[in-house]
């Protein structure tokens, strides 16, 4: 059955939107607004400016934004040179001011901290492209650890350059079917975040294919898979800790009847945390249960739907996995070069809270590993821990572009600011030849009062050191 020349609802679909939503009135509204393309929306990264900061910041460039009710560092975005500029390629985006997302995608990770003292270890099960992790990472203001964990192998590396760009500093990434890890790491996490895999009914609105391959059959798969992982989830929270669950579908058996299955299996160590006050109006999207069921018309956003747990007591453990981790292909820093590593990068502009990590080599490799994940090493296989910070050469260290984004101090004096023009050359991975004397040896380079990478003097140079698989062709903001 074809309601609209762009978009095809399967008959049996157009079934189970009726079943669920009953009122004629909101199921003609489901179908209008279904029709209509999807507000765009962007959430300002912390760790980088603040959102007074960043209004300021974009101010100029007379970009209507509109606050999102659940999400204060959320906005819906309405630009008038859209056609003319991709919001993934201005100047402030590529600095990793704020990140491209969905305003219904801010819900679980709102609901993961509302009201919750801030945890110190976090798993998000199913993490790329990485906007909920970022967004994870903000709310821990870089502390504690974040274990991201992508079953994709062809997304990890989209995660990881997400994470970089927005200066993400207590993370590891795990590439593992997310089934593993409540044998392999139980009861471990103070909080989880499991994004579902789903069939995707709340996309229609940006993705016109959603549906292309929907069936009832094809549901019934996929929430067998869900329970699986929610049962891996909640083995690996500690008791006491919280686990959201939540997905960008529409349908009860990827959702309540998920929770549900969960809630029969351990009838005694499940709560559900009601979440109709998660923000002001989340009571229209509020279920009996306690979650929220977003239906794109309720908000004129994307489908989803949210629901937060609490562990309330261990449950009986699954079978120790087989797997051999194998040796550990690193080892602490010694004290020596530790306080030697402390200084120089405090000399280059890079600095950290030594608490919260701690130096770690292999071979000439320096690294920087989350301590709240050190109890983790030997545990479970880890595709990338931290940050790598620098290597060795005979002269010193050679500073990682991820460090530099990650750590560096804008106002260092060994920093150098470019101008827009300068820093477009910069992403398009060009030297510069700037006017103003150069300090000599590795220096930071900034744009906007933010790193955006290291770079060295080469004669009158600055030698472009900015990594060749993040280079950008194509309209940048000062074309």
């Amino acid at each position: 059955m074809s309601l609209s020349s762009q978009l095809v609802f399967p008959d049996l679909f157009l079934q189970q939107m009726r079943d669920l939503l009953p009122d004629s009135a909101d199921f003609a509204r489901f179908i209008d607004i279904s029709q209509q393309p999807l507000r765009r929306s962007v959430r300002v990264n912390t760790l980088k400016i603040s959102v007074a900061d960043f209004l300021k910041e974009v101010e100029p460039y007379n970009w209507s934004l509109t606050p999102i009710p659940w999400c204060e560092e959320g906005f819906w975005i309405a630009r008038d040179d859209a056609d003319a500029l991709p919001l993934g390629s201005t100047a402030e985006h590529l600095a990793g001011l704020y990140y491209i997302q969905e305003a219904s995608s801010m819900l679980p990770v709102m609901a993961l901290f509302d009201g919750c003292p801030t945890p110190e270890r976090v798993m998000d099960v199913a993490a790329a492209p990485g906007s909920k992790t970022t967004q994870i990472a903000a709310r821990m203001a870089n502390k504690g650890a974040i274990l991201a964990n992508e079953y994709s192998a062809s997304r990890v590396k989209v995660l990881h350059a997400n994470l970089s760009r927005c200066g993400i500093r207590n993370t590891a990434i795990t590439h593992f079917d997310g089934r593993v890890f409540g044998a392999a790491l139980p009861e471990t996490f103070d909080a989880i975040l499991l994004d579902a895999p789903c069939s995707g009914e709340g996309v229609i609105r940006k993705d016109r294919d959603a549906l292309r391959n929907w069936s009832p059959e094809s549901i019934a798969e996929i929430a067998a898979t869900q329970h699986d992982l929610i049962d891996s989830a909640f083995h690996a929270l500690r008791p006491g800790g919280t686990l959201v669950y939540s997905t960008c579908t529409l349908n009860r058996a990827e959702n309540q009847q998920t929770i549900a299955w969960l809630m029969a299996r351990y009838p005694d160590a499940v709560a559900i945390e009601p979440l109709d006050r998660l923000f002001a109006g989340a009571e229209a999207a509020a279920t009996p249960e306690g979650f929220l069921h977003v239906f794109p018309q309720i908000f004129d956003s994307e489908g989803f739907f949210v629901a937060r747990l609490r562990k309330l007591t261990s449950v009986p453990p699954l079978p120790v996995p087989g797997y051999k981790v194998g040796k550990l292909p690193f080892a602490p820093v010694k004290m020596d070069e530790h306080n030697a590593i402390v200084a120089a990068a405090a000399k280059a502009g890079l600095r950290w809270e030594g608490d919260s990590c701690s130096l770690w080599q292999r071979d000439k490799e320096r690294w920087l590993f989350p301590r709240a994940l050190e109890p983790l090493l030997g545990k479970v296989r880890f595709a990338r821990i931290g940050l790598k910070l620098a290597e060795t050469f005979p002269k010193g260290y050679r500073w990682q572009h991820e460090a530099a984004i990650a750590l560096g101090d804008a106002q260092a004096k060994n920093s150098v600011a470019l101008t827009t023009t300068q820093a477009e050359e910069w992403y398009r991975g060009r030297d510069i030849y700037p006017e103003t004397a150069l300090p000599d040896g590795e220096f930071l380079v900034t744009c906007q009062q933010q790193p955006v990478g290291i770079a060295k003097k080469v004669g009158n140079r600055i030698k472009n050191n900015y990594p060749r698989d993040l280079v950008r062709d194509g309209k940048l903001f000062s074309s």
